[in-house]
């Protein structure tokens, strides 16, 4: 395998040249050239637009007496950046993926072995573009997994949840159209202000997030306040048309079901009051990443006793396509800690730290070597 301080000067790269999502050229350019001289049984390259997918085959024609073909499992690594930069780590879960494909490629395998280079997480739709490529349904994927550092805590440490990981979230913007008059007769028009006020009070009361809502995910949820417009900086006009903007969450796929159907209807209620009409739009959809149990049960046992592994019963309220592989595909993702003092994910002043690349590759490598599927 390559000496450590080449994995991480390509980490440095990748930082160096960040990709947001949709325009991942570099990164997918660099992990092509890296994953051909380990000469995977099969490499797949703009898969969904910019996405990697490699397999290694298992040797071993014989399991057991009950199988003939080794079942396949899957890891995936996001590769975009933000439009501030690589402030989510991606660029670090890239490397340690890179790092264990060399890992994979030196390994006698008892599964078939899948890496998924993923582009387009941050705006929801890369897993998706994946799982719709029919690549992980070609190879008979029986399981993926995934990992996300986490920022406070400590590093190298596993955080594991059986239920949802990461919470649902969408986008949703409310387009209210009246219609303009001169400012001197606003009887004359039809002002979406007051509709405007009133769909964010009413939406702002569906926040359920108390510490006591916490305690159970099936009743949490949270309206976020984007943007709000209503008409244009013109004194001798009353507005005609507005917009309201809110992020609605919630930690379970039916909670959030029952959430989005509720500002709908407040949406809906106060446009007909008004008498005005009504165009909805949704931004960036994410499903809740709803762990396999079982799976999660075996990494604890997987991990010990050589990493430390802590559980938690409260999902993170982020959100992750990974969730888009899990509606397929059992599977589970869970969180590395990046350690305590770092800033939070999205900071500005968030780096990935490089230590932390072998550690999560050996994650990846005890997964592989010890999961039973």
């Amino acid at each position: 395998m390559k000496p450590i301080e080449d994995i991480i000067d390509i980490r440095r790269r990748l930082h160096s040249h960040p990709d947001v999502s949709g325009c991942e050229v570099y990164a997918h350019n660099l992990i092509v050239d890296f994953l051909q001289a380990l000469h995977p049984d099969e490499l797949t390259a703009n898969v969904g637009g910019y996405g990697v997918v490699a397999l290694w085959k298992s040797k071993i024609s014989t399991i057991n007496s009950q199988l003939s073909t080794p079942k396949t499992i899957a890891f995936r690594a996001d590769i975009d950046a933000l439009p501030i930069g690589h402030r989510c780590g991606h660029d670090g879960h890239t490397a340690i993926m890179l790092r264990f494909a060399e890992i994979v490629s030196q390994s006698e395998l008892k599964y078939n072995v899948v890496l998924i280079f993923q582009p387009e997480e941050e705006t929801g739709k890369g897993a998706r573009k994946i799982v719709d490529s029919g690549l992980l349904q070609k190879y008979g994927v029986c399981a993926v997994f995934g990992l996300h550092n986490l920022p406070g805590v400590a590093e190298g440490t596993v955080l594991l949840n059986a239920g949802t990981f990461a919470a649902a979230s969408m986008g949703v913007i409310y387009k209210l159209i009246g219609r303009s008059t001169h400012a001197s007769t606003p009887e004359k028009g039809l002002n979406p202000g007051r509709a405007a006020a009133a769909i964010i009070e009413r939406i702002d009361g569906l926040n359920n997030n108390t510490d006591s809502a916490q305690n159970n995910i099936l009743t949490f949820k949270q309206t976020t306040l984007i943007c709000c417009r209503v008409g244009e900086e013109a004194f001798g006009t009353s507005a005609g048309i507005g917009e309201v903007m809110f992020t609605l969450r919630a930690f379970t796929n039916d909670s959030m079901q029952e959430l989005v159907s509720a500002a709908d209807r407040i949406a809906k209620q106060e446009a007909d009051r008004w008498h005005l009409e009504l165009e909805r739009q949704e931004r960036e959809p994410f499903r809740a990443t709803e762990n396999t149990p079982s799976l999660v049960e075996q990494l604890k046992t997987v991990f010990a006793p050589q990493i430390e592994v802590k559980t938690t019963s409260q999902p993170m309220r982020w959100s992750e396509d990974f969730a888009e592989y899990l509606h397929t595909f059992p599977g589970a993702f869970f969180g590395l800690g990046s350690g305590e003092k770092q800033p939070e994910l999205h900071n500005p002043a968030y780096v990935f730290p490089d230590s932390l690349i072998e550690k999560g590759a050996r994650c990846f490598e005890l997964i592989m070597k010890n999961i039973k599927i």
